[in-house]
């Protein structure tokens, strides 16, 4: 008997983009689409882009550019189009009706990714919850089926169980997920106040998607995170503590990375996970030195965190990837405490960005030189834990140290002191 392989067939799709007067870089905006559609696992074949003062409120493009991408989804035997903004309910439904083929937007290929990578019960709660939301707002017209609405670049992820749900139940259900990601939420403001009752610095690694990231969490502390040169190669954020040179430690964790145009309901539903960066000591951000529009993305990424309400933080901006760099360059980055050129994947520059690290650590310490009596012995057990012990003498009076400590920590091993 003979066996034949069953094969997948990738979806072949047409990306579309308006360039308005505020968006000039439609063709960067698509080449991304691109990446997009291709780490979801579709093939792109023609683009058709139009200038107009504004998206067409019906139908996304005018009614000249609808003839053409007509023409090219027959001509290019595309299975459907991408286009490059959010398209709102109407909107799909009219292109649906005139072009007669699948209707996708940024953000369904960006769910779609989401839905693949999720590998926790965290991560997945929060894929589902966005998918429901995007979903909920597009019921108008569909009455009480969602069959219309199967998945983006295929058929997948956690809300795709749900597609015949009615508007109640997905109302019921995206209630459960709040309140799951509730529990989460609580889980994790257990965990930040852990650490800071524990007096542990903190560092959130952001970025754009691709930067490098998990690469520099998996150098610095072995984490074992996955590493894939495509966007959003990891959703779910790692915690591990870095050693630095004094033998103090940081906690550094990494956070799903951010993309332009990244869909609101995303942010909504990682807000825990995206909120680690708003409780950091330290915002480490990494930038893809070898990326042409490596300017836009680190204006991406200061913009997200504006909308998180991440301010008034120590930043480090990283400039990774210098081992793709040729030649000398200038890289700057004007709203940084420090920059620093590093190759996540070589090591080089890292040794220089753990002495930053333990600089910034030592800069929210308070300095001491104490004599302690034998009997105090658990004070200096305090400083060793929670700060940095430059040195301990025996004398026949005490132990005399000399040590750097938060704050935090310097009133409990000054309290009845004896002098």
């Amino acid at each position: 008997m003979e066996l034949y392989e069953l094969k997948e067939e990738a979806e072949r799709v047409i990306l579309v983009g308006v360039a308005t007067r505020e968006n000039e870089d439609i063709q960067d905006s698509l080449d991304e689409l691109e990446e997009l559609v291709e780490t979801a696992g579709a093939e792109t074949v023609g683009r058709v882009v139009q200038s107009r003062e504004g998206i067409h409120p019906g139908y996304y493009v005018g009614s000249g550019k609808l003839e053409e991408i007509q023409m090219a989804v027959r001509a290019l035997d595309a299975t459907g189009i991408v286009c490059d903004d959010e398209l709102s309910p109407s909107q799909i439904n009219n292109l649906e009706r005139e072009l007669e083929c699948k209707v996708m937007d940024r953000t369904v290929v960006i769910l779609d990714i989401f839905a693949r990578r999720a590998r926790t019960s965290e991560g997945k709660i929060q894929v589902e919850l966005a998918q429901l939301r995007y979903r909920a707002a597009r019921l108008t017209g569909l009455g009480t089926s969602l069959s219309r609405l199967g998945g983006g670049i295929g058929t997948r992820g956690p809300g795709e169980k749900k597609l015949e749900m009615d508007r109640r139940l997905i109302k019921t259900r995206i209630s459960q997920l709040k309140r799951e990601l509730e529990q989460v939420k609580r889980h994790r403001e257990l965990l930040r106040e852990g650490r800071r009752k524990d007096c542990l610095m903190t560092g959130a690694i952001v970025g754009y998607t691709n930067a490098g990231k998990s690469t520099l969490l998996n150098t610095l502390t072995h984490a074992g995170v996955l590493e894939e040169d495509k966007l959003f190669a990891t959703l779910d954020p790692t915690t591990r503590a870095l050693e630095l040179p004094g033998k103090q430690k940081i906690y550094l964790t990494d956070t799903v990375g951010f993309i332009r145009k990244l869909p609101h309901n995303l942010i909504e539903a990682f807000k825990s996970t995206l909120e680690e960066a708003k409780y950091a000591d330290v915002i480490i951000h990494v930038v893809d030195a070898s990326n042409p529009q490596m300017d836009e993305q680190m204006f991406v990424v200061y913009q997200t965190l504006k909308e998180l309400g991440v301010q008034n933080k120590k930043v480090v901006t990283l400039f990774n990837k210098q081992d793709k760099v040729s030649g000398e360059q200038v890289f700057r980055d004007f709203q940084a405490d420090y920059v620093l050129k590093i190759s996540a994947k070589t090591g080089e520059g890292l040794e220089e960005f753990k002495q930053v690290m333990e600089k910034i650590l030592t800069e929210n310490q308070i300095y001491l030189e104490r004599n302690y009596g034998y009997q105090e012995a658990g004070k200096i057990q305090l400083i060793r834990k929670y700060g940095q012990l430059l040195s301990e003498e025996y004398t026949p009076q005490g132990i005399y140290v000399k040590a750097r400590v938060p704050a935090s920590i310097y009133g409990k091993i000054e309290e009845d002191r004896k002098i």
